[in-house]
């Protein structure tokens, strides 16, 4: 079970990492440079459900979206934007209406950038279509309908690709519901990395043959069912120290992208993406506060720690008092890129990174964990188990549990309740197999029985 490219850290220390700052920047669009000094607000959209009704009536909300981010962004002085086209179920089942939207905004950005000289791009994420109420299809027609979607928006408009691939998520969801450490460990771990990096190789293949950019992954499907799930402070549904664990596994699983050869920026509800900087030098987009428009979390400020791309997450477009609700999100956005650009500028960044890191450190098990210097820490767990991807998510679930300890002692307030799971959860986790094939042996046997969606021949198993 190995992969194995990224056996050492890109940052030779946590203090390294900053916002609008990458090792590998990435040239994309129209004059728009990702992680290269500065960063830029991505907008994430979603169109009213009625325009999905026709093709005609999705590309007419497609390109009224655009315009009013292009409109808004120069009408405010912005210099840099970048729209992030996440597909409805439509745009992937019928890869020419993705085409077409692709191709019809970047026109629009085209003449943005023509006559204004804003530096843009446009990212497009495809539905993963594999996973729906009828079953699990990983290798089958749903796979071939998702590549051919990749083609068709790579070669018509898009300047970077990306998918929210739902690999595991069948054993996730049975596992996430029971405490099962030992599932959330293979799912993750094993069948979420090995579907990450079977898809990637394929999906950097139509990359390359275009000319676009592969972003990168996200556990969202995982991670972020879990963050959902454990809720806030009212909430009991799930402990919101086993939501901190899940997403220090997370991003192992996101990593395969990468080892795939994607290039980022990594997609803004990958929380785990700080991680994942810190192991491949990479740029990231993150979302924090500017997500409450579709949820809420613990980390809206420290988020924004290592970004450099800053996002909203998916907000329904329709008018609001201030314009409509594209223009309102991308300014806010924008405003908080101008404000990080200035600190970097004046020599104050790493100072704001500080700031923001620190005004919710220690709300959450799960802001905790994504604090730059303890993501640091997982990443070089991470590391040093390269090759293994049973043992990679092992050793990152272990040290959240040591981090989250250890903080338990001080400023992190843990109740009795998450005291009690942390002491089990690490206890479940010293109870399993170290050996990587014993491990899958079990859990092939195990779940094969109990998830009656699971199927060993959708991960080659």
């Amino acid at each position: 079970m190995g992969i194995g490219k990224y056996n050492t850290m890109a940052y030779k220390d946590a203090d390294d990492l900053l916002f609008g700052e990458s090792l590998y920047p990435v040239k994309t669009g129209l004059d728009l440079e990702i992680g290269a000094g500065y960063t830029t607000a991505e907008i994430n959209y979603a169109p009213r459900p009625q325009s999905g009704e026709s093709k005609e009536s999705l590309i007419d909300e497609y390109e009224r979206i655009t315009r009013d981010i292009m409109q808004r962004m120069v009408q405010v002085g912005f210099q840099s934007v970048v729209l992030e086209t996440e597909h409805v179920h439509q745009m992937t089942k019928n890869p020419s209406w993705g085409a077409e939207i692709a191709e019809a905004q970047k026109s629009i950005l085209e003449d943005y950038h023509d006559k204004y000289g804003i530096k843009c791009a446009l990212r497009h994420t495809i539905a993963d279509l594999r996973i729906d109420s009828h079953g699990v299809d990983l290798r089958g027609d749903s796979y071939d309908l998702l590549m051919e979607s990749f083609e068709e928006v790579s070669s018509s408009g898009a300047d970077m690709v990306a998918i929210e691939s739902l690999g595991g998520k069948e054993v996730f969801d049975h596992s996430i519901l029971r405490n099962d450490i030992s599932g959330l460990l293979f799912s993750i771990g094993v069948l979420g990395t090995l579907d990450v990096g079977y898809i990637w190789k394929d999906i950097c293949k139509i990359s390359k043959k275009h000319n676009v950019i592969p972003t990168g992954d996200t556990a969202c499907s995982q991670a972020n069912t879990a963050m959902f799930i454990a809720g806030g402070m009212l909430d009991m549904k799930l402990s919101h120290t086993v939501a901190a664990i899940v997403r220090g596994m997370s991003a192992a699983r996101s990593l395969a992208a990468y080892e795939a050869g994607a290039m980022g920026p990594g997609k803004d509800c990958g929380y785990e993406n700080t991680i994942i900087k810190a192991i491949t030098g990479t740029p990231i987009s993150q979302e924090g506060k500017g997500s409450t428009c579709a949820h809420s979390d613990f980390m809206g400020n420290l988020t924004m720690q290592c970004c450099d791309l800053w996002s909203n997450e998916s907000v329904e477009y329709h008018g609001d008092f201030g314009g409509t609700t594209v223009q309102c999100w991308g300014e806010t956005l924008a405003y908080d890129c101008s404000m990080m650009n200035t600190a970097l500028v004046a020599g104050y960044g790493k100072m704001l990174r500080d700031i923001l890191m620190a005004s919710d450190r220690y709300r959450d098990p799960q802001s905790f964990i994504l604090a730059y210097d303890n993501a640091y820490r997982i990443g070089e767990t991470i590391v040093n188990h390269a090759s293994d991807i049973y043992l990679r998510t092992m050793d990152a679930a272990l040290v959240c549990c040591d981090l989250i300890e250890d903080a338990s002692k001080g400023l992190l307030h843990l109740s009795k309740f998450e005291k009690a799971t942390l002491k089990k959860t690490k206890a479940d986790l010293h109870s399993l197999s170290m050996e990587t094939d014993l491990f899958i042996d079990k859990c092939l046997s195990t779940y094969s029985k109990e998830v009656s969606s699971f199927n060993p021949s959708n991960y080659d198993l």
